[in-house]
């Protein structure tokens, strides 16, 4: 129960923290671009490899903070994080092709299935 509990605790903080900088970003630098969305992305993937090298190299390190830290406040703060420490690793085992076809595909599948809800919605 106690990982449910850390991983909720750290969405929440991960989510708000995500619409602030976007909203701060975006009101700074005011243009088509989404440069809130960007910043939140690289940061977010930046603070996962960080987080998960720190936490996952100190045998000390209580499993909660895994939790905690990269599955929910990271991950709530974007999940573009997760794709790409999956595709670190796929790409870090040797698995390039695997871990190329989950960046490009993530994208593609994604845009199309996004595409696919706007037009059902509609």
């Amino acid at each position: 129960m106690d990982r449910y509990v850390m991983i909720a605790l750290g969405g929440a903080m991960g989510a708000m923290a995500r619409y602030q900088i976007t909203s701060i970003v975006q009101a700074r630098m005011p243009s088509a671009f989404p440069w809130g969305t960007f910043v939140v992305n690289v940061t977010g993937c930046l603070a996962m490899g960080i987080a998960v090298t720190l936490l996952s190299n100190r045998p000390a390190t209580h499993p909660n903070w895994l939790f905690l830290i990269p599955i929910g406040f990271i991950g709530a703060y974007t999940t573009f994080s997760a794709v790409e420490l999956d595709v670190f690793r796929a790409v870090s085992a040797g698995a390039v092709l695997m871990g190329l076809a989950n960046a490009v595909g993530s994208v593609i599948a994604g845009y199309a299935a996004l595409w696919l809800g706007v037009m059902l919605a509609r």
